[in-house]
């Protein structure tokens, strides 16, 4: 499954590229994400879903496959399985920067997915409609982020290759992919709930005039 989505960071390319490969520091701006630790390229960590009463967890591993910084493109996959489940996903994802000027970048990130599992139910369009808001949320975060790190309000993560735990001062906020999926899915019942409407209302004259 190929998800495209992308967004505009406010820092010029180079800056940009800098902060979007340093998992340490972006992990946080993803709903639902943490991340727990980090052995040379490999960087451990899980991600909360919750929809209505189920709420699955995965965790598993991300690395970067290749990192073209000349022409600003990375390759980044992740793999990761239910804690409590059979469920289990994977994805390549490959993200291109480009500058518009020197204080914005446009970000667009290629997603192919491969899920199994509870979540995989609700199938390609919905998850598509899905990544699009949570990127959006993502890249609001991101923005924050920026502003404090270019404030000087945030001190830059170590990013030494040895292997160490990253502390999390507050309980990352799950994802409630029902709150989430609501809109989507209204949108998609509407024209259900629409004929089913004029079909009982057919119907019913159709009685009154046998009467």
């Amino acid at each position: 499954m190929e998800i495209v989505n992308e967004f505009i960071v406010p820092v010029g390319v180079d800056r940009a590229w800098e902060i979007l490969t340093d998992l340490e520091q972006i992990a946080p701006c993803l709903p639902g994400a943490s991340l727990s630790s980090v052995e040379g390229d490999e960087h451990k960590g899980s991600v909360k879903i919750k929809v209505g009463p189920i709420t699955a967890n995965y965790a598993g591993v991300a690395r970067f496959e290749s990192k073209d910084q000349e022409h600003h493109i990375a390759v980044l996959r992740a793999e990761g399985r239910e804690t409590k489940g059979q469920g289990n996903a994977s994805a390549v994802v490959t993200a291109r920067l480009i500058p518009e000027g020197d204080e914005t970048t446009r970000v667009t990130v290629d997603v192919d997915l491969t899920i199994a599992g509870r979540v995989a139910q609700f199938g390609r369009g919905v998850l598509n409609e899905v990544s699009e808001k949570l990127m959006g949320e993502f890249a609001q975060r991101l923005a924050a982020l920026i502003g404090q790190s270019e404030s000087g309000e945030v001190e830059e993560v170590d990013s030494a290759g040895e292997e160490h735990e990253v502390r999390v001062e507050e309980e990352p906020q799950e994802l409630n992919a029902l709150r989430v999926l609501a809109k989507p899915i209204i949108k998609r019942l509407a024209p259900v709930a629409a004929v089913l409407i004029v079909t009982a209302v057919l119907v019913r004259r159709r009685g009154r005039q046998h009467v």
